[in-house]
């Protein structure tokens, strides 16, 4: 695999870690509405459960954010040592 291959390829992972956020983002949102529907219902199942599933995924969140943020770095350092960084669109020369 070559350099832009890689560079591609940690990309991608990228997408894969924003889209995985989304979708714990989504879940969490989901456990809410039902710790909500649930304030009208009083299930103690429900009451004693949630608040520790709602504080494991909103771990999780944060974990993720935290490897974004540091595959990030490392994706756009890597970028940086092997010359791969796209040119910034420059005025043409008449």
């Amino acid at each position: 695999m070559d350099k832009r291959e890689k560079l591609a390829a940690m990309d991608k992972i990228l997408r894969e870690l924003d889209d995985l956020k989304n979708s714990e983002t989504a879940v969490l949102k989901k456990i809410s509405q039902i710790e909500a529907e649930n304030i009208n219902l009083g299930v103690g199942l429900l009451d004693q459960t949630l608040p520790d599933v709602h504080e494991n995924i909103d771990t999780a969140v944060e974990q993720i954010e935290t490897v974004i943020s540091q595959f990030t770095e490392h994706r756009n350092r890597f970028s940086r040592e092997h010359k791969l960084e796209e040119p910034e669109d420059q005025p043409s020369n008449p």
